[in-house]
């Protein structure tokens, strides 16, 4: 296969039909009839040599093939308009774009809600496209440009990520308030001994407590561990175990008064929250205006946290 025998539009045909998972649809979203939309998928399928999307039930369902060809098309189209476009000025008032980002759920707690508030009644058109990975399928989907922006902590990146710090956290110890051990959570061999509740996003998350603990020939209890932060706060309410959190979010489940707040043990309880995207999106307008929003709102919050850092 060489590049000449492809038709190029075949791919926005298949981006049309991984979106709308409809081929009535897809046909509707390029504006082309459903017989020549049908045709198209017929020639997609010889391409690639796979059925790429199946039917069941009223949609196309698609194939694992089709799932990995995703987003590398969708980067393809990114790039040709970007050199179709060329340097253009954004427009936030007037755009239609979706932006795709990585949030965990704590940060889509902590930055999404100001975020929306602003973007509703500054720039109505925007959407945004949220997936929550762990460290290494971050910076992989960077790389593809399956997201444009992650806000996250301590990735390990190549020299074609940038990043930008946006404020300083800490880790903190979580509890009930009337848990038995509360007072020993202070220590290291009264924190080590308490059940615990790990969050990870990937089996080699270890990066606010079990690497400083492994240091230290310590391993912490480990009741369960869960992929979300914001099950956290309900699970330690509801039992005696406990975990750690960062400050930013711990603080505000404080005030229901289910849960109290301690010193962590730990001797780096200190971490930053930083802005990626590949450098590949370092001039464009959009990703740029979109990333300065961030960074404000991560600001506010930053200073807010400066008025509230007290602990029990």
């Amino acid at each position: 296969m060489t590049l000449r025998n492809i038709d190029l539009n075949l791919l926005v045909v298949f981006d049309a039909l991984m979106r709308t998972r409809h081929v009535t649809r897809a046909a509707t979203l390029i504006g082309i009839g459903q017989p020549g939309m049908s045709a198209a998928l017929a020639r997609l399928r010889a391409l690639f040599a796979d059925d790429l999307l199946v039917k069941q039930g009223g949609e196309m369902q698609p194939t694992a093939r089709a799932l990995e060809l995703e987003p590398d098309v969708r980067r393809i189209l990114q790039d040709v308009e970007r050199l179709a476009s060329g340097p253009t000025t954004f427009d936030p008032t007037d755009s239609r774009r979706t932006f795709h980002l990585r949030m965990s759920d704590l940060l889509s707690a902590l930055l999404l809600p100001p975020l929306m508030h602003r973007l509703t009644t500054c720039a109505p058109g925007i959407s945004l496209d949220i997936v929550h990975l762990g460290p290494d399928a971050t910076v992989d989907a960077l790389e593809r440009n399956a997201i444009e922006i992650a806000v996250s902590t301590a990735l390990k990146t190549p020299k074609s990520i940038e990043r930008a710090d946006l404020f300083e956290d800490r880790i903190v110890t979580v509890a009930r308030r009337d848990h038995p051990a509360r007072r020993k959570l202070r220590t290291l061999e009264g924190f080590v001994a308490v059940p615990q509740v790990r969050v990870a996003q990937s089996p080699v998350d270890d990066r606010f407590a079990d690497h400083q603990l492994a240091k230290l020939g310590l391993n912490r209890h480990l009741a369960v561990t869960v992929p979300h932060w914001l099950a956290v706060p309900k699970i330690v309410a509801a039992s005696d175990l406990v975990a750690i959190m960062p400050y930013s979010i711990a603080r505000q489940f404080q005030q229901d008064g289910e849960i109290v707040l301690s010193e962590s043990p730990l001797s780096d309880t200190a971490l930053l929250w930083s802005l990626y995207w590949h450098r590949r999106h370092t001039t464009d307008a959009g990703s740029a205006w979109l990333r300065e929003l961030i960074a404000e709102i991560a600001r506010s919050t930053a200073a807010a946290m400066r008025k509230d850092r007290r602990l029990p």
